[in-house]
């Protein structure tokens, strides 16, 4: 029962986050530009929907094809990765993308995008194989701590 209602609550929660975004993008977005709104969400939903979630069901996929000799927390993490990688580069993407075609004046894109991107992708990248060096010598000294017979 505990579980229906959190469930509840978060669906209700979700459902006030949407009608607050739609009252704000009503208020704060010219009304000729909803078009170029719906457009994009269009482009993100197929960005997610073709390349990011197969991606990440596939790399899901591989890691527990390989018999179990890949822990479940190292494909947590592999595919944890994939995931925030993968949204923030649908979010950077734009503007990599307006920087390279370029601007009317250069103080609308002021960074190097791309640059930023491959950075943050690399520490993310660095941060996961952190993590799982972490859980590696977690999961090996618990195994060493247990005895040969709770082993068997």
């Amino acid at each position: 029962m505990a579980l229906r209602n959190t469930r509840i609550v978060l669906v209700l929660f979700g459902l006030a986050l949407m009608a607050i975004g739609a009252y704000v993008a009503w208020i704060e977005v010219n009304h000729n530009q909803y078009a170029r709104v719906i457009e994009w969400l269009i482009g993100a939903l197929i960005v997610h929907d073709g390349i990011i979630a197969p991606g990440v069901f596939l790399a899901t996929l591989l890691g527990r094809r390989l018999g179990g000799r890949i822990p479940a927390a190292v494909i947590a993490l592999v595919s944890g990765a994939l995931v925030v990688g993968g949204i923030v580069a649908l979010l950077f993407l734009p503007e990599v993308i307006k920087k390279a075609i370029g601007t009317a004046s250069s103080s609308i894109l002021p960074q190097d995008y791309a640059l930023h991107l491959g950075v943050f992708l690399v520490v993310l990248a660095l941060l996961t194989a952190a993590a799982i060096a972490f859980y590696a010598r977690v999961f090996a000294r618990r195994q060493n701590l247990r005895s040969p017979a709770d082993q068997a």
